[in-house]
Parts: structure tokens; sequence; C-alpha cells
């Protein structure tokens, strides 16, 4: 069955919610050796229609100043953050992306690397155009496989489209079959889900 007919499946069957509802995608990979760097993503995919929320975007700069868009920290708030837990599990919780300008990484690494590498969150430098990076990221997801042969991202939510949603899928499968070493062969299932809801498989095209 073709990605759209699934999703308008997985829509008749869920149940009502008072909350709108993102779809998930559950990609379970195999035959990976995940202990060799070079098998490892941490890459941003853009999604061609966006993820259908807002993203919260924190940039550590020295250069910048204050913006509506996104949560500034200079160079010398790095290491007080670190020594407020409950000011950096907050950060965590309300960021989706984290980027930093390239001087400023190590910093971030030496104080803040213990809080953001284990939820795959370091920051990725900043360079060239900061705006277009900082609007591609908007319409971004973080693809991250690093110790569990799992990726587990959104893809949408319920008051897009289904068309859009399906280009968005297709896309990231895609760039799944390109990064994996023997492209849909690593690929053992893939599911598509509601926030409250039970998964559905999808085939890989």
């Amino acid at each position: 069955m073709a990605i759209l007919e699934k999703i308008k499946e997985m829509k008749e069957k869920s149940k009502k919610r008072n909350f709108p509802q993102r779809y998930d995608v559950v990609v379970n990979i195999k035959d990976v050796d995940l202990k060799k760097p070079e098998n490892k993503i941490d890459e941003l995919l853009v999604l061609p229609k966006g993820t259908g929320k807002n993203v919260s975007i924190t940039l550590f700069s020295d250069s910048m100043g204050k913006s509506e868009d996104l949560t500034i920290i200079k160079g010398p708030e790095i290491e007080s953050l670190a020594k407020n837990k409950k000011s950096i599990k907050k950060l965590i919780k309300e960021t989706d992306f984290f980027f930093s300008e390239p001087k400023l990484m190590p910093i971030v690494g030496k104080f803040l690397g213990k809080f953001l590498a284990p939820r795959g969150l370091m920051p990725k430098p900043v360079m060239g155009d900061i705006k277009k990076l900082l609007n591609d990221s908007k319409n971004s997801v973080r693809i991250h496989l690093d110790k569990q042969p799992i990726i587990h991202t959104v893809v949408g939510s319920d008051k897009m489209d289904d068309k859009d949603v399906e280009e968005n899928i297709k896309t990231l499968l895609s760039f799944m079959v390109k990064k994996l070493p023997k492209g849909k062969s690593n690929i053992k299932n893939v599911y598509l889900k509601f926030t409250m809801g039970q998964p559905i498989k999808l085939e890989v095209e």
C-alpha cells in the first residue's frame, strides 16, 4: 500500500484528540556497525513541507545581537549556565536545535557537552549565511543515529495536508537510503504513528 493510503488509513482508525498530533516515523536499522564512526549519522534534514510546528533555536554567539527568532547565549554565560542544572534542563527542554559560532564550540563542549551530547544535541557550527541556516532549521529535523539502530523523528502534524506529509516521509526515507552503507538493505522496517496512537507499517519504495 502506498504511503499516502497508509496516512489516510491511520487517520481513519485514530481516535480524535483535543490537541494537535504530530506524525512520527520510526526507522529500525539492521546490519550496520555503529561502532564505526563512518556509520553514525548526525545531520539536519530539511523537510520540503516543514514539520508543522514552531521550532525553537538556541545560538551560542558573541557577535550576534538580540533576536526574537532565537535564544542567544554569549560566551561568558556558558560556564555559569553549566553550573545551574535547573536552567540547563529548561533550555534543553525548550530547544529543538543548538548552533554555535565555531570559536565557541570548544567552550560549549567543555562545559555543556555532558548535558547535550547524551541527548544528541551538541550544537552544529554556524558557517556562512546565518539567516539562511536558521530559516532552513525551522523546517528541519535532526537525524541522529549513534548507539541504537533506530531513527525516530517527526515528519509533520495532523493539521497538514496528507500529500505534504507523504512528501516529507519520502524525503526522509530517500535520505536514509543514501546515507546507510547498503542503502535500502540496511532498513529493517519503518513505522508511522501519531503522538498518541498505534504504529502502522510503511513499505520502503
